[in-house]
């Protein structure tokens, strides 16, 4: 039910510009994190390990900066000017900040730390740590050629990613939520439903309302819904009439669904499937059938969430498309959502530990990264793994990490942000990067990306 002028289609169909609100959106947030930071630290007489920490948070920002525009202006003080750097100025920044936060100056099999003020943990995924700084320097490494534009793949660099990704595992901190050791109460559980469980275990567990310090976040956004608001998949997502199965205090929008080919690239015994998104008949809270009155199906009027999607514009049929339900609801929600979101992930970790490998390697299929692979779909019920390629880790990462911001990262690094899929067709070289808002170009000094 969401057209906004169209700026969401240009983005599924890679047709955006310099205009988009969304693209505007994001780099002001970012440049506005990071023009935060530099006022702390200059103003409020941080000691030098939280300085320390600010730096580590501030290269975050920044890495998101190089992943979605490329060059931007690396600006580290109030007030400041500067010219804009190339990208692998910004990569090199990145990783400096990082390394200069960790205390070291390379990471390696055998890298000895200094006390630099990242502790091995706080107590709370919610401030950077060692660990966090690890995963960040990891997903910075991991993309190495995509940021620096090299035409062939840099093993060395694959191998700092896998060895960063490796301490963190080695830690012993952190491991991933398996069902039967790892569980939370449904805060979303209807009484009157059957089907509806009485704990949320696992893969499950880690996504919930009540996630909050799960054993596989290692950073994560602390949201919640009355003191630190922003999380609102469940409006995002929902029909209308959903929000007489959780009791929502507002009602959804309709807005996001997912593919279907996305949908049904899951197995259906992959227990990410069920938990991921929400299709089929919906019942209210009372388990009577939900209605849609002014439904534009045949089918009747209880609502009934289709995996098909009919159209992509205008607007598709009212109840098309599964629906996001990863970040799971609670019974009498507000509209923003109290789930905490992982920036850096222990199961994502693993993964990113398992291509390094395969890419420094050469070989997709080696055993180090077919045991980590096995790993993650055992968790998810799987029996068995095929032969792993490029294209089978790719889809497998996508089902894994779903739902937590990185597939245009990922789909990039393979080589298929390029492609066609349903109402999307093949998109140019030059969309691997987000324009540089019209704004910033006309008004502040900066150079648009090529092509744009």
């Amino acid at each position: 039910d969401w057209y906004d002028g169209g700026v969401l289609i240009q983005m599924h169909q890679h047709d955006f510009e310099a205009t988009n609100g969304i693209i505007g959106n994001t780099w002001g947030g970012q440049y506005g994190a990071i023009g935060a930071i530099n006022d702390a630290i200059a103003n409020l007489g941080l000691s030098p390990q939280e300085v320390n920490q600010m730096r580590a948070l501030r290269a975050y920002f920044y890495w998101r900066m190089l992943d979605l525009y490329g060059g931007v202006k690396i600006v580290t003080e109030p007030g400041q000017e500067v010219a804009q750097s190339t990208r692998q100025e910004v990569y090199d920044f990145v990783e400096s900040e990082l390394l200069a936060a960790l205390g070291t100056t390379e990471i390696t099999a055998n890298t000895v730390f200094q006390d630099t003020g990242l502790q091995e943990s706080f107590g709370t995924t919610y401030r950077i740590n060692r660990y966090a700084a690890l995963g960040m320097l990891a997903k910075l490494y991991l993309n190495h050629d995509v940021y620096n534009g090299d035409a062939a793949a840099d093993p060395a660099t694959f191998t700092k990613a896998a060895q960063a990704a490796k301490i963190i595992m080695d830690s012993g901190r952190y491991s991933l939520c398996t069902t039967g050791d790892c569980s939370v109460t449904n805060l979303g559980r209807r009484p009157s439903v059957a089907s509806d469980p009485a704990t949320l275990d696992g893969y499950a567990a880690v996504f919930a309302a009540n996630n909050d310090q799960n054993r596989e976040h290692i950073f994560a956004v602390g949201y919640d819904e009355a003191t630190a608001g922003g999380m609102n998949f469940a409006k995002m997502t929902l029909h209308y009439s959903s929000q007489l199965t959780w009791n929502f205090e507002a009602q959804p929008w309709n807005g996001y669904a997912a593919l279907e080919d996305f949908y049904n690239s899951y197995d259906n015994n992959d227990l990410r499937k069920a938990n991921n998104f929400i299709v089929g008949p919906q019942l209210d809270y009372g388990g009577n059938a939900l209605n849609d009155f002014a439904a534009d199906d045949d089918g009747g009027i209880q609502l009934d969430y289709t995996p098909a999607i009919n159209e992509l514009e205008p607007n598709s049929l009212r109840q098309a498309g599964a629906r996001l339900g990863k970040f799971s609801f609670k019974q009498f929600g507000r509209p923003d959502q109290s789930n905490d979101f992982p920036i850096v992930r222990y199961g994502d970790v693993l993964l990113m530990y398992a291509e390094a490998t395969a890419r420094a390697a050469g070989d997709w299929n080696n055993a180090t990264t077919r045991g980590v692979v096995e790993q993650i779909r055992s968790r998810a019920g799987l029996s068995s793994t095929p032969a792993i390629t490029a294209d089978f880790f790719l889809a497998e990462r996508g089902r894994e990490m779903f739902q937590e911001s990185s597939r245009r990262t990922d789909l990039i690094r393979f080589g298929a942000y390029g492609g066609t899929w349903w109402n999307k067709p093949a998109s140019a070289a030059h969309k691997t990067l987000m324009p540089i808002p019209f704004d910033a170009v006309n008004n502040n000094g900066f150079t648009q990306n090529p092509g744009y």
